[in-house]
């Protein structure tokens, strides 16, 4: 018995001793949770407290440099204001490292929201500063960087001059894989325009490539070079490649590079009528691009599978996927106009903080050369009235460049909104178009069809699509256009009463000035038509025997 209860004892001492170990291995955890949450939370304060304890410019220019990144996503005006601190602090430090550091981090911000140019600027500024030091590393650098943007800005020339630079120093390092980088880079420059250079750099690249171990850069290769072969109309060639990279994505590849693979895969067995093969393809591309819900890619990849269905007479899966290929082409025009609201925005806010510091930096001068001659006692009397002279024009000057200012930014504007009113008459138009001839391919397959089950489902299909087609675009364009110019129309009416609504909705297009065959191609009537059409409203607008140009005098109609 007393060995029972012994033993019992000993068993019981363990377990108190193992949940006391777990308790304190769990409040270890939450500590550190703790921590590093407050620590996440908390970064920039802590920036911002070790920037107000350094003394060396350096130091303080590098660290408003970090805080500016922290605060891109979250606070623009106070990124700017980081910004300008680094560049003052670098400015002052002497140092031409620090200096070209701080144009790189404001080119890499820049870059991250998309406002090219300015990136451009600033990375222009430090290759500069590092080719007058000759720093070879970072002049490496930044010609890849320069490439990119170029490339990325479809400025092929110069986007190649800089990638050849590249090539050339990392021929002399010996950078294999980094070189086959380069040239696959440099043959997708090439894809569109010189298919042959294209599969010249690409084979380029493959030749470095064969001599390593790097699956993900075979892939890509093997991908671009059936897409050049298929473009070279050698069918045979294109299908071997792509099957190669097929291979490849089975293997241990990461997500990214297999959706690609696959997508592109999809797309030219759907170009070579490889129907079910670019279905199978297509839906492994989908399943890697789940959490990337609304993209380019993904919109290619949902029109290769609608298309497909298509052609294979599956119009239940062709609705489907039509259906999902509609609202991801919606969803991605909005974002797609967000960001380029956005990108004005930026580029606005650039433009105006770098005319503020110009005008900041003249009055600071002007401050100096008035306390210098204030120092003067028997000029004084005149220092004071040439000051406030001075500052009287600088005041006249800063009130025009600010009217100016604002006079370009409604110009901007009213020439965003006129841009959004066509790209929506283009885009309802298109879709339109694109319904209708669906609408009329499916009927002549009714006709066609021996089962009723076949007929009906093709009913049903036809009734969903021509709930979308029954909109009067015009006159939701006309409604658009009046909320954007209020008083053109109504000081049109009023000068011109007997204009006919094709000629009002004539001299709204030409108010947007588009050209006759812009307007052709949105109306869908012939260019002659459009030409006959402005003759006769030059007539009814009693400018026949004028010199007055037509869209000049409709947009005295303000």
């Amino acid at each position: 018995m007393l060995f029972i209860y012994q033993k019992t004892l000993k068993i019981l001492l363990f377990l108190i001793n193992q949940i006391f170990m777990l308790k304190c291995f769990i409040g270890i955890l939450i500590i550190t949770a703790t921590y590093t949450s407050l620590y996440a939370q908390d970064h920039v304060t802590l920036l911002i407290d070790s920037l107000t304890f350094v003394k060396i410019h350096e130091e303080r220019a590098r660290l408003s440099n970090e805080i500016a990144w922290e605060l891109k996503d979250t606070d623009w005006k106070r990124t700017l204001h980081y910004l300008e601190y680094s560049e003052e602090e670098s400015k002052a430090s002497g140092s031409y490292e620090t200096l070209a550091k701080f144009y790189v981090n404001a080119a890499n911000i820049y870059y991250d929201k998309e406002v090219l140019d300015v990136a451009l600027n600033y990375y222009q500024k430090a290759y500069l500063i590092y080719s007058q030091n000759n720093d070879k590393q970072e002049i490496f650098k930044l010609e890849n960087d320069l490439a990119i943007i170029y490339a990325r800005m479809n400025d092929n020339d110069k986007a190649l001059y800089y990638f050849r630079k590249v090539y050339e120093y990392q021929a002399k390092q010996k950078d294999s894989i980094y070189l086959a980088k380069i040239l696959n880079n440099m043959g997708t420059l090439f894809l569109k325009e010189d298919v042959d250079s294209s599969e010249t750099y690409y084979l380029k690249s493959l030749e470095i490539a064969s001599r390593l171990n790097n699956i993900e850069l075979h892939a890509y290769l093997y991908t671009n070079l059936g897409r050049v072969y298929y473009l070279m109309d050698e069918q045979q060639k294109a299908q071997e490649y792509f099957e190669k990279s097929l291979a490849i994505a089975k293997t241990n590849l990461d997500d990214g590079t297999k959706s690609m693979v696959f997508q592109l895969a999809s797309e030219y067995f759907f170009k070579s009528k490889q129907n079910d093969s670019a279905i199978h393809y297509a839906k492994k591309a989908i399943d890697l691009l789940k959490e990337d819900t609304y993209s380019f890619k993904k919109q290619d990849v949902v029109r290769t599978l609608y298309k497909a269905y298509l052609i294979k007479e599956d119009y239940k899966n062709a609705s489907t996927y039509f259906e999902m290929y509609d609202v991801i082409r919606d969803s991605i025009n909005v974002e797609e106009k967000a960001v380029n609201v956005e990108r004005l925005k930026l580029e606005m806010e650039y433009r105006t903080k770098d005319n503020i510091r110009t005008l900041e930096v003249n009055k600071k001068k002007s401050g100096y050369i008035i306390i210098g001659l204030s120092l003067i006692s028997g000029l004084l009397i005149l220092i004071i009235i040439l000051v406030r002279y001075r500052n009287r024009l600088s005041k006249v000057q800063l009130e025009k460049e600010l009217i100016e200012a604002k006079r370009k930014e409604l110009n901007v504007s009213l020439e965003l909104k006129n841009n959004m009113l066509i790209a929506k008459a283009m885009t309802e138009i298109y879709r339109t178009e694109v319904i209708l001839g669906i609408l009329e391919d499916l009927k002549d397959i009714k006709l066609k069809a021996v089962k009723k089950e076949t007929q009906h489902a093709i009913d049903f299909i036809v009734k969903r699509f021509e709930k979308n087609s029954n909109v009067n675009i015009w006159k939701e364009f006309e409604i658009s256009f009046e909320q954007v110019h209020a008083s053109f129309y109504k000081n049109l009416n009023k000068k011109h009463p007997s204009l006919t609504s094709n000629d009002r909705r004539l001299c709204a297009l030409l108010k947007l000035n588009l050209t006759s065959k812009e307007i052709s191609q949105i109306s869908g009537q012939s260019f002659k038509s459009v030409e006959n059409a402005r003759t006769r409203l030059r007539k009814k607008l009693d400018l026949t025997n004028t010199k007055t140009d037509l869209v000049v005098y409709l947009n005295t109609l303000n």
